[in-house]
Formats: C-alpha cells, sequence, structure tokens
C-alpha cells in the first residue's frame, strides 16, 4: 500500500535532475535530503514498517519534506517486516538493548534484510517518475554493525538494477548513492552544519517517541557523533548519554 503519492512536476522530470531519496527521519537521512536538495530535484520516500516509532518517524518525514519544499513524497506501507519479526524494533517482546552493543555482533535490533525491501520500492518508484539516482543514508563506520549497511550490498544491488529494471544501469540507469557510507557519525553532523540540514527535524531513538531515550544504541551513537563534533544535540533527551569525544 502507498500514501500520498503527489502528481509528477513536468518541469521536473528531468532524469539527471531526480532523485528518490529514502528518507526515515534519522539523522543520517536527514543529511542525505540535504545533499540531494542542493544537487538534485528530490523526491522523497518514507517506509512505515511497523517499527516501535513508525508515527514519530512518519512526523519528521513529513517536517523534513516540508522543510525542504518537496511535493513529490511517497509513503509505502511495508508489514511484512513486523509480521517476519525477528527484531526488537518491530516485535514488542524483545527489548531494545541500552547496554551498547558488542563490537563485531549483529544486535536484535537489526530488522532481518530490511533496506532490500526499501530499495525495493524506491527502485520502482524511479522507474515510475524517471528518477536515475536513489539516495540512501546507508553507514558503515560508528555504525550498529548491520550487515545491510556495508559497501558490497550496494554495489550488488546496483548490479540487480542493472539486469532486472527497464532502463538498465550504466550512464543512463538507475543507480543506487550512499554518500555516508563512509564518514563517521561525527563526519556526518558536521556536514549537515554545513549544508545547514534540519537536524532538530530528525529523530533517531529506537524505543522512545516523546523524548529520546538517551539510552538505546541508536540515541548513543547520535550523542557521540555530536559530542565529537563539538556542538550540542538539538533534540530533546529523557537521560542523556554521557558521551565523550
Amino acid at each position: 500500500m502507498a500514501q500520498d503519492v503527489q502528481a509528477p512536476d513536468q518541469d521536473q522530470d528531468v532524469p539527471s535532475r531526480l532523485s528518490v531519496v529514502l528518507l526515515s527521519g534519522g539523522m543520517d537521512s536527514c543529511v542525505c535530503a540535504a545533499l540531494a536538495a542542493r544537487d538534485s530535484t528530490p523526491a522523497f520516500l518514507h517506509v512505515a514498517y511497523g517499527q516501535r516509532t513508525e508515527a514519530r518517524e512518519r512526523q519528521a518525514f513529513e517536517a523534513m519534506a516540508d522543510y525542504y519544499g518537496v511535493q513529490r513524497r511517497l509513503v509505502v506501507q511495508a508489514p511484512a517486516l513486523a509480521q517476519i519479526g525477528g527484531s526488537a524494533l518491530t516485535d514488542s517482546r524483545l527489548a531494545v538493548p541500552e547496554a551498547g552493543v558488542e563490537e563485531g555482533t549483529v544486535p536484535i535490533t537489526y530488522v532481518p534484510f530490511r533496506n532490500a525491501h526499501f530499495l525495493a520500492a524506491a527502485v520502482s518508484w524511479a522507474e515510475v517518475i524517471g528518477a536515475r539516482r536513489i539516495v540512501i543514508g546507508a553507514v558503515e563506520q560508528d555504525s550498529s554493525g548491520y550487515p545491510d549497511c556495508r559497501p558490497q550490498y550496494y554495489q550488488v544491488f546496483n548490479q540487480l538494477i542493472a539486469v532486472g529494471t527497464k532502463v538498465g544501469g550504466g550512464a543512463q540507469g538507475i543507480a543506487i548513492d550512499t554518500p555516508l557510507i563512509r564518514l563517521s557519525k561525527a563526519e556526518i553532523v558536521r556536514l549537515g552544519l554545513e549544508l545547514g540540514a534540519p537536524l532538530q527535524l530528525s529523530w533517531s531513538c529506537y524505543q522512545s517517541s516523546e523524548r529520546a531515550c538517551g539510552r538505546c544504541d541508536s540515541c548513543r551513537l547520535r550523542l557521540q557523533a555530536f559530542a565529537r563534533a563539538g556542538v550540542p544535540d538539538p533534540i530533546p533527551y529523557a537521560v542523556p548519554f554521557s558521551a565523550l569525544p
């Protein structure tokens, strides 16, 4: 199911300029939105998949789309991810870890093969609206270690797009862009500030929709990033994590 599809503007249907931004509403996707708004005509895509903070993430998505004046926005429902389960983000019976994540392990907050679902929707929409670039805020460094955030994942997915779409790959085809994948979280914060990204509108907490918990892995990584960048995080926290730069 999909919601909020805006009619295309004829003067924006230029493949070299049109991009689809996968916008979760988090910090990384916020910075990707800023990059896409600077370099292209962006269309914003959000996926609701039964995550704990689904409504709050949707709120962040809409606020960012309004901030950038993006009329072409799409919200896709992906209930299968919650039905499949296996993640603390989609199954309320599983506790969200608050003690940090052991290095070299994939935490219980990993949603199995989630980004493939997101990218499939983005590629389909890109084919329909004539976009040639899909922007996603995957990050390998300073992250939770999710396997679908590694560079080789997107290299292989681009090969799939090349053989599995009408427009194909190459210079005239659709390609996934991961502009943040090799940056640290602190570098992402600094880039966001440089671009004037509305980080105050973003939401990263895994389990709270009122005030960020400050204890989950996503809050911990975000707070550390702002501390290392030397600037305060603009969103409210219930129990701030004492992050060391």
